[in-house]
């Protein structure tokens, strides 16, 4: 059995203060409505045309870009939305990373430095959430923890995708609830992981 740090093993749950707290702005169109769709593998062509964008822009900053969340997941159903974790040394001076990526077109949506500093950002269509991190925040790591064992582990993928059909059915007239109601299955898959 691998062993992983405390703060990989426990997933942070925001307080009912924190809970859209950290909202800049205007909240992205994706989130009046949640629609999952079958995988597609042009999922897979974005993200790679996305962290060619991000790596060109941010140069020495990056200290890494992965494709996370679903539509990391050949086979997996998925909002069509591509999640990217981009890791930098810090994220509080924004004044180093921020202006290179609106110059892009992304926009800061949540800025939450409660969770191990994390920001997130869109992309101009809105198919892209850029989750930035600090160097050493857990949260990227668990991303990419449960990214591969889905991966690699066709049960727990379609338990997970069944799950977030009914999900996005249940909560389709609260669409904001669909991301907390996921946490019971997401939670059964990391108990899973870590205890193999």
């Amino acid at each position: 059995m691998a062993e992983y740090p405390q703060d990989v093993v426990h997933r942070f749950h925001a307080s009912p203060e924190q809970v859209g707290a950290g909202l800049v702005g205007d909240p992205p169109r994706t989130w009046q409505s949640v629609v999952i769709e079958d995988y597609d593998p042009a999922w897979a062509s974005r993200f790679v045309a996305a962290r060619s964008v991000l790596t060109g822009a941010l140069g020495g900053l990056v200290i890494g870009v992965e494709h996370v969340g679903s539509t990391s997941v050949p086979g997996l159903a998925a909002k069509p939305v591509v999640d990217i974790d981009l890791v930098i040394e810090d994220t509080t001076d924004e004044s180093r990373y921020l202006p290179a990526l609106e110059r892009l077109g992304y926009r800061l949506v949540l800025r939450e430095p409660w969770w191990h500093g994390h920001r997130m950002l869109v992309s101009p269509a809105e198919d892209v959430n850029l989750h930035v991190w600090p160097q050493g925040a857990p949260e990227p790591v668990r991303h990419r923890l449960f990214r591969d064992w889905l991966r690699s582990h066709p049960d727990d993928r379609e338990r997970y995708a069944t799950t977030k059909r009914r999900l996005a059915r249940d909560t389709a007239q609260r669409p904001g609830d669909y991301s907390l109601a996921k946490n019971d299955v997401i939670d059964e898959i990391y108990a899973r992981i870590f205890a193999s």
